[in-house]
């Protein structure tokens, strides 16, 4: 009876602390639409070279691991489309936890759209962001074809289009979906209010973010080879630059950003329900 009361105290004590930490959070204010006086901090072109050099390396080992793929002629003698899946995945969780403390760790476009029409970013880093990433995507493609002209080009480039068999909406619902997923993850694996809340439940971020990147390739490859980053399908198209890679180039551009906005939306509105807190 006694360690019974004890434990019951325990668990309303835990209830009682956790409703306090929700109680005591506050929704941190939007992001400035501009804000002039980051052009004048390091930190600020800091996290640009941060988000810089973590779409080089990311375009760098996925599209060196497709190559290796699409080059061989049997699929048993390569890591085949689960490789490539993990490839994605797994550099999207290592770049994440490296990059995190420094830029937020978005690599993508998409992700950095999203999370301004949230205003968790001005829209002056959400551009210098874009930029920079798509920079890096360039870059890194351009590094794997320095590496195997040959092989580079005759297999694709790594470049994103709608496979024989799928209709141009084919492509760009499965963009559209498969953003969706990666952006309401970011939101979700980062959301201050649930770490406030949660606080005795350790949860590293970087990992449910590349676990959605893996499972979205494993699912989309077969349909569009996965873009839900427009800097990485534009990086190939730019270095493969043939007239098939932008004929549809618009769906990895349009589809992305059509995610990560519904996705911006639904975390905010249905799962947060920020524009109605006043009134509860």
């Amino acid at each position: 009876m006694v360690l019974s009361g004890l434990h019951l105290r325990i668990r309303a004590t835990k209830v009682v602390h956790a409703q306090s930490q929700e109680k005591d959070y506050k929704e941190p204010p939007p992001a400035p639409l501009f804000e002039p006086g980051e052009l004048k901090s390091w930190s600020f072109y800091r996290a640009g070279i941060a988000e810089f050099m973590a779409t080089f390396l990311f375009l760098y080992i996925t599209i060196l691991t497709v190559m290796g793929v699409v080059k061989s002629s049997s699929k048993c003698s390569t890591v085949g489309i689960q490789g490539i899946a993990w490839a994605f995945g797994g550099m999207i969780f290592a770049l994440v936890y490296c990059t995190a403390g420094i830029s937020g760790g978005h690599i993508n476009p998409a992700v950095t759209f999203g999370l301004f029409l949230a205003r968790k970013l001005s829209l002056t880093r959400a551009i210098f962001y874009m930029v920079m990433q798509c920079l890096g995507a360039i870059c890194g493609a351009g590094v794997v074809k320095g590496f195997q002209k040959g092989v580079y080009e005759n297999n694709g480039g790594g470049a994103n289009v709608v496979a024989a068999g799928y209709s141009k909406g084919d492509g760009l619902g499965a963009e559209i979906v498969g953003t969706f997923i990666l952006v309401y993850t970011v939101f979700s694996a980062t959301d201050a209010k649930r770490n406030a809340r949660d606080s005795h439940v350790p949860i590293l971020a970087p990992l449910p973010i590349g676990f959605a990147v893996f499972l979205v390739h494993l699912a989309t490859i077969p349909i569009t080879g996965t873009g839900i980053n427009p800097a990485r399908s534009l990086g190939a198209a730019i270095i493969y630059n043939k007239d098939h890679a932008w004929d549809e180039h618009w769906i990895f551009w349009v589809g992305p950003f059509i995610g990560a906005a519904l996705a911006a939306f639904y975390h905010q509105i249905v799962i947060r329900a920020i524009p109605f807190k006043s009134r509860s």
